[in-house]
């Protein structure tokens, strides 16, 4: 029987709805600008956020496009999936990435990951970062490899990108430079004033490290009729490795 304290309950989200959500709110859009994108009302949007666990085929590949991801994607479908299965797109073309728009695919905060010289060779590994003033920010072990590489000043390489594998293309950004600790109060200050990057592997990453690129460079795989490709921006040219 239904009571009023039921108006007050905690929304039932489906995975899916958390998703959409998650990635609504990293594009900066509202629910009614989602819906502007959409075709739909703000109200549905809502509705599927929270209530709906999988609306069908076609609102679904509308609500991607919209959100500039894929279904699978949005789905989760390949959440647990090594990324780069899918056949090589027709007419794929390779693009260089200027520096300018490396820094905003960066977008300011996410996962990348760093290729280290350690104790037992070369290592990669993924870690949170946070970018603060064209320098990229970790938070990592005192005893990491990354702790000790940043005590010598030792250069590393940091990559990050992102696939659309359900039209085999994406991106791919590499900062090239030295690591240092920061200990400073007026740095620490600054960077926890744009924001700490919080470790998903938690407690015990309290060690501040900065990365001070020397290079930043960036390639683009498009391909024609993808979302997001230009028309002809895949046939005016060879293709580059």
């Amino acid at each position: 029987m239904n009571t009023a304290d039921d108006r007050h309950a905690p929304h039932v989200t489906s995975d899916l709805g958390r998703r959409i959500a998650a990635r609504r709110t990293q594009l900066g859009l509202s629910r009614e600008e989602l819906a502007e994108r959409v075709g739909s009302a703000p109200g549905f949007i809502a509705y599927v956020e929270e209530r709906v666990p999988t609306p069908g085929i076609e609102f679904l590949v509308r609500l991607a496009n919209a959100l500039e991801t894929t279904v699978p994607d949005l789905t989760g479908y390949r959440a647990d999936l090594a990324p780069g299965g899918a056949p090589a797109g027709d007419r794929a073309r390779m693009e260089e990435i200027g520096e300018a728009e490396c820094w905003e695919l960066l977008d300011g905060h996410g996962v990348g990951r760093v290729a280290i010289e350690g104790r037992d060779g070369l290592a990669v590994f993924p870690v949170n970062y946070r970018v603060v003033d064209g320098e990229i920010v970790f938070m990592t072990a005192a005893d990491s490899s990354l702790a000790h590489a940043s005590a010598s000043g030792a250069e590393v390489a940091f990559e990050e990108d992102r696939l659309d594998e359900a039209f085999s293309q994406g991106w791919s950004v590499l900062l090239v430079g030295s690591v240092r600790e920061v200990s400073d109060e007026a740095t620490v200050q600054r960077i926890t004033d744009v924001g700490r990057p919080e470790p998903w592997a938690g407690d015990g990453r309290d060690t501040l490290v900065m990365l001070s690129p020397r290079r930043v460079t960036g390639r683009r795989i498009r391909v024609p009729g993808a979302p997001g490709t230009p028309s002809g921006s895949a046939d005016q040219g060879p293709s580059r490795t």
